[in-house]
C-alpha cells in the first residue's frame, strides 16, 4: 500500500522500492504518528469533513493500532512504504473505507514533520533525566574525595595541586551548559507543523490553536513552506548531543590516563572494566575508550545533516528521511554513553576504591599528602611569582571558583 499512486500505471521498480522506504528509520515514530493521527481526526472532525459515526470509528480503530504498538503485536508488511503508510494500511483493515478519509487536508510532509518533533519533545527529558543522574555522579565523587590531593596539569606536566572535587566537579560544570542548551532547544521543538500540507496549508479551515494544545506543542507554525522544511531544531539537538560528546568523550580520556599504572590515581571497578584473552593481567577501560569513539560517530551525524540542509529547497521531504535517523540514533548512543558514565563514575569509588595517590609536583617519590595543609601552602607560595596565595586552600584566601576547600565545597552547596 501506498498513499500516492493515482497516475502511474506501472509498480516501482523493487531495487527503487528498497530505496525509497523509510519504514526502517520512521518505524522508531510509530506512536507519535498515531497519537498525531488522532488528534488530526479530532480537528478534521471539528471542521466538519468526518462525521460523528467517522470519527467515532476512526478513534477507535486508531487506539487498537496504538495498543498494537505499544504491546509488540503490530506486525509490517513488506507493502508498508514508511510508518504513515503502515498506520493507515492497518486502519483500514479494522474500520474498512472510512480510514480512507484521515488523510484528507493532511500531506506526509506536515505529518512526518510533525511525529518527529513530537518524538524529540519526549526524548529531550529522558536525555534531561540521564544528565541529572551522571552529574549526580560526579557531585557524589566530589564529596567523598573531601580534601584529597592531586597534582593538577597544564600541557600534560604536573602544574599546581588541586583537589580531587575540583576536577570532578570541572566536569559537572560541562555537562551543565549541556543541559541548558537541552532545555533552551525545547521551545523550538514545540511549534506544531500539522496544517501545513504539502507546502500550502489545509484547504479547510482549522482550528490549529486546538490541535496544538491537543499534541502538547507550544505553538503553531507561521509559514506553511518553513514549517515542513525546517529541520533547524533536529540540526540543534545534534549539536548539544555531539558537544556533550566531546564533554564524555574528554572525561572519558582523562579516566582513561588516570587509571594506567603510569599514573595510577584511580582503579576501575570490574563491572566497568574489561580484559585481555592473551595478557591475563590487564585490566582495560573499554567503556570509557567506547565513549571516546562514539563522540567521533556523533558528530558524523550532525556534519552529515549540516551538509544535507545547505542547498536544500523548500519543502523536499525525501531527502530528510535518511537523516531523520541521526536523531532516532543519537538519543540511543548518548543516552546509553551518559548512563555508562555514571555507572562507572559512580562505580569507581563504591566498589573498588577511589585510589586518589597524593602526589607531590616532582618525582622524588615523596607523597604531597604527607605534608601539612600550611605545608603545601608553603612549598605552593614559592613557585609562584611575589608570594601569592595558594590556591589549595591552606588558610590562603582562594577567587571564587578555585580549588581552596570553601570554594569547592560552596560549588557543591548550589547543586
Amino acid at each position: 500500500m501506498t498513499l500516492w499512486g493515482g497516475r502511474f500505471t506501472q509498480s516501482l521498480d523493487s531495487l527503487a522500492w528498497a530505496l525509497n522506504s523509510s519504514l526502517p528509520v520512521d518505524q522508531r515514530m510509530a506512536i507519535q504518528d498515531v497519537d498525531g493521527s488522532i488528534a488530526w481526526a479530532a480537528a478534521i472532525h471539528n471542521a466538519g469533513i468526518l462525521t460523528d459515526e467517522e470519527h467515532a470509528s476512526i478513534s477507535l480503530g486508531l487506539d487498537t493500532v496504538r495498543k498494537e504498538f505499544a504491546s509488540g503485536e503490530f506486525i509490517f508488511q513488506p507493502s508498508d512504504e514508511d510508518i504513515h503508510t503502515a498506520v493507515e494500511r492497518r486502519l483500514s483493515e479494522l474500520i474498512g473505507a472510512a480510514a480512507g478519509k484521515l488523510h484528507t487536508g493532511r500531506s506526509r510532509n506536515d505529518q512526518v514533520a510533525t511525529d518527529f518533533r513530537l518524538w524529540m519533545l519526549q526524548a529531550i527529558p529522558e536525555l534531561h533525566s540521564a544528565f541529572l543522574n551522571l552529574q549526580s555522579a560526579l557531585v557524589e565523587q566530589a564529596e567523598l574525595a573531601g580534601e584529597t590531593i592531586m597534582p593538577g596539569y597544564t600541557h600534560l606536566q604536573r602544574a599546581q595541586p588541586i583537589l580531587l572535587g575540583h576536577w570532578w566537579l570541572s566536569h559537572y560544570w560541562a555537562l551543565k551548559r549541556d543541559v541548558e542548551r537541552l532545555n533552551d532547544l525545547t521551545k523550538r521543538v514545540s511549534v506544531l507543523p500539522l496544517g501545513s500540507g504539502a507546502l500550502a496549508g489545509a484547504p479547510f479551515a482549522l482550528d490549529r490553536d486546538a490541535l496544538a494544545k491537543n499534541l502538547g506543542f507550544a505553538e503553531v507554525s507561521q509559514n506553511s513552506l518553513d514549517a515542513v522544511s525546517d529541520r533547524d531544531f533536529a540540526a540543534e539537538y545534534l549539536f548539544v548531543c555531539s558537544m556533550a560528546s566531546v564533554h564524555l568523550s574528554k572525561l572519558a580520556e582523562q579516566i582513561v590516563l588516570y587509571t594506567t599504572a603510569e599514573f595510577g590515581f584511580f582503579e576501575l571497578s570490574d563491572a566497568f572494566s574489561t580484559g585481555s584473552s592473551l595478557m591475563p593481567q590487564k585490566k582495560n577501560p573499554d567503556v570509557f575508550e567506547l565513549t571516546r569513539g562514539k563522540a567521533g560517530t556523533m558528530i558524523g551525524l550532525l556534519t552529515g545533516l549540516m551538509s544535507t540542509l545547505k542547498g536544500l529547497p523548500s519543502t523536499l521531504r525525501q531527502r530528510f528521511a535518511g537523516r531523520q535517523s541521526a536523531c532516532l540514533c543519537s538519543d540511543g548512543y548518548l543516552a546509553f554513553d551518559i548512563t555508562r558514565h555514571g555507572g562507572g563514575v559512580a562505580d569507581d569509588h563504591r566498589q573498588a576504591g577511589t585510589n586518589a595517590k597524593r602526589h607531590r609536583l616532582d618525582d622524588d617519590g615523596d607523597g604531597l599528602g604527607r605534608l601539612s595543609r600550611g605545608e603545601r601552602c608553603a612549598v605552593q607560595r614559592s613557585a609562584l611569582a611575589g608570594g601569592e596565595s595558594c590556591p589549595c586552600g591552606g588558610g590562603g584566601e582562594c577567587s571564587d571558583g578555585g580549588t581552596a576547600p570553601r570554594s569547592v565545597s560552596g560549588d557543591q552547596s548550589s547543586f
